[in-house]
């Protein structure tokens, strides 16, 4: 008998990360601990591909940083960093107000509610960013997150000729050598549809294979994008177009930023912003409250409306109708004619 691969009955918050969720970006820790001035690792960073294009070399701008920070540790400036330190680090990041209350208060806010309850609705937290995954999963937010998109290194990389070597390796003390996952601002898209398919879910669903929107794990419409700007433009602009949720988050303290995310609602890329503020009555929490609220009812009313449309009303006793005095007792009718 045919059947659809998931139930759609599943809400997802699509997170950003820093500027986002936290108000500086999330090395702070990592250049503490070594004592790297932060302001100069940036610059240098911003530098390097017009310096590179001058010797002739071409270099993307969203893989200088971490290539920069390869080049710290071999350089001896952050000599012996790998991912358990990169995790170390990560306990020291320090989140907006609300959080991480917020990403498990909402989830228990929809299980709560029966008419959800009765359906089975979900609500699920995800992350994506163009920073560490390692420090994300070792922040106090990484117990309620359901998965994370970010960039990832590679401690001690396997050798030419491993696929012969039969014996054990020798131990070497760990340390990153080589980029393992890189996630830029348009990357970020794809694991937007990963989401969408199921494909983090179920490994044999191939990110670009094709999934009819009735099969697809959580389709974009029961998505929100919580991000804090202009990088975020291509996320931005696929959740919209699929009929989600789109909003952008300001430090209180930083006008520029108040006035950026205002630009962006001008111009149509969000549908709301509001202060980085997840306490449980800021706006911030009112509005995405609102919006799920809006897509749990979406599900419940199609669920309940499939049910009402494919399923057939039972066959009832027919009453038989009093004989007239002096009468013929009327035919009764079966349930085969």
């Amino acid at each position: 008998m045919a059947s659809t691969l998931f139930t759609q009955n599943i809400i997802a918050c699509v997170w950003d990360f820093d500027k986002t969720l936290i108000p500086a970006y999330m090395q702070v820790p990592l250049f503490r601990r070594y004592g790297i001035d932060e302001p100069t690792f940036w610059t240098e960073t911003n530098a390097l591909a017009s310096h590179y294009k001058k010797r002739g070399y071409n270099i993307s701008p969203e893989i200088s940083y971490l290539n920069h920070l390869l080049t710290y540790v071999i350089a001896g400036k952050m000599s012996g960093l790998n991912n358990q330190i990169l995790r170390e680090c990560g306990r020291e990041i320090e989140f907006y107000p609300g959080l991480p209350k917020f990403f498990e208060s909402s989830r228990a806010w929809v299980k709560a509610k029966p008419e959800y309850a009765k359906h089975e609705i979900q609500l699920e937290h995800y992350v994506v960013s163009t920073g560490l995954a390692e420090m994300i999963r070792g922040s106090a937010l990484a117990p309620y997150i359901d998965a994370v998109w970010a960039c990832e290194f590679i401690e001690n990389p396997l050798q030419p000729g491993f696929l012969k070597q039969n014996e054990l390796g020798l131990e070497a003390a760990a340390e990153i050598a080589q980029i393992g996952v890189m996630i830029d601002n348009t990357t970020k898209t794809r694991a937007i549809f990963e989401i969408n398919k199921g494909t983090n879910r179920n490994p044999a669903i191939d990110v670009n294979a094709k999934v009819t929107p009735e099969d697809r794990r959580i389709p974009i419409q029961n998505m929100i994008y919580i991000a804090d700007g202009p990088s975020d433009v291509p996320s931005f602009s696929v959740v919209k177009k699929g009929g989600g949720k789109t909003y952008a988050v300001y430090n209180p303290a930083v006008r520029a930023e108040f006035e950026q995310n205002d630009r962006l609602r001008q111009n149509g890329r969000i549908d709301h912003y509001g202060p980085a503020d997840y306490s449980e009555n800021s706006p911030t929490t009112h509005w995405l409250h609102l919006q799920i609220e809006k897509m749990c009812d979406r599900v419940v009313a199609d669920r309940e409306a499939a049910v009402a449309a494919r399923v057939a009303k039972p066959p009832r006793h027919l009453s038989t109708p009093p004989v007239p005095e002096g009468g013929k007792a009327p035919k009764q009718t079966s349930f085969l004619e």
